[in-house]
């Protein structure tokens, strides 16, 4: 008859001779004791959960304002892009509309750096100015060249790739803080997935000028906005709740003529995004169980090179 696995264990547990030395957990020490002994201290120094955060629902509530106002953005530019393709929306109205409010927001943020930053270069702007005036020249030189460029591709492998490459934009963007990034472009490949997208769309406008009204929109929707909407909430936090709740009714304005029933499913998504999945996620901590102790792999500290002295096998210091 064989024992089974708690039997055995507790015979490793019992097996202990009052005279032998005590056990230590010590691998490269010869011990008085078998392989498989088990003491009954072994367990002391267990500990559940040490790295578990307590989340508050409202605060994650607020925090998740940055997806939604992501996603928010992708259904906004969808719509624009539908009503350029059915004429509803002029694209002198969207360049100059889109220009305005760029340059507009551009102030304000070179305003604010001026204020808290004492060694501002006030010459940035001159920069600025024209290197976006080279951008738009180019975009607009190459509009031609653009709206050609999947004639030979049918609609349907158009719209496919088009939403696989806004799934990537929306699950490869970085939604982390943005105190520590300044006016850097985050999420490269998010981006570029989100700016291919939109030239595989502008590629079934109709005009050259649809095409360089759509790409520029793009350009500053995509690559611009989230670094102000980025300041704005290092500015105030409360400001990313008005911003979202701006963004969906923007949304629901703007896909209310198109299809009710993209509205409603935005709606619920939006509901379950910001409502329903921080309480799913405080609701599931309860189930965590991590285990951690001294039998853990040791990880090992990496720090980074000390630069300026080094010392030399004589004892004397040398400057680098």
């Amino acid at each position: 008859m064989y024992a089974t696995p708690s039997q055995q264990f507790q015979s490793t547990i019992n097996h202990h001779n009052p005279n032998n030395p005590p056990w230590r957990k010590l691998l490269w020490v010869k011990q008085d004791y078998p392989d498989n002994y088990v003491d009954s201290t072994f367990l002391d120094e267990l500990q559940r959960n040490v790295n578990m955060r307590t989340y508050d629902y409202w605060t994650m509530v607020h925090a998740s304002g940055g997806i939604t106002q992501h996603i928010s953005s992708v259904v906004i530019f969808i719509a624009i892009f539908i009503d350029l393709q059915t004429h509803t929306l002029s694209a002198n109205h969207l360049i100059w509309t889109g220009s305005l409010l760029t340059g507009a927001g551009y102030l304000f943020l070179d305003l604010m750096m001026l204020r808290k930053t004492e060694n501002y270069d006030t010459h940035k702007g001159k920069r600025v100015v024209k290197s976006a005036i080279f951008f738009f020249s180019t975009l607009l030189g190459l509009s031609p060249i653009l709206k050609t460029l999947t004639s030979q591709t049918s609609d349907d492998t158009i719209w496919a790739l088009t939403v696989c490459c806004f799934l990537a934009n929306i699950l490869f963007n970085d939604y982390a803080s943005v105190s520590r990034t300044g006016d850097k472009i985050l999420g490269s490949l998010s981006t570029n997935a989100a700016i291919f997208a939109s030239v595989l769309l502008a590629s079934r406008l109709d005009t050259n000028l649809d095409v360089f009204g759509l790409l520029s929109f793009a350009v500053q929707w995509f690559a611009l906005f989230p670094i102000f909407r980025r300041h704005l909430q290092e500015l105030n936090s409360n400001i990313q709740t008005v911003l979202t709740v701006v963004m969906l009714l923007m949304c629901i304005v703007m896909f209310s003529h198109i299809s009710k029933a993209v509205v409603s499913l935005y709606i619920l998504g939006f509901c379950f995004l910001t409502f329903i999945c921080p309480y799913w996620l405080i609701f599931i901590q309860k189930y965590k169980n991590e285990i951690h102790g001294p039998w853990d792999e040791a990880r090992p500290r990496l720090q980074r090179p000390r630069r300026g002295l080094y010392r030399k096998r004589t004892g004397n210091l040398k400057i680098m």
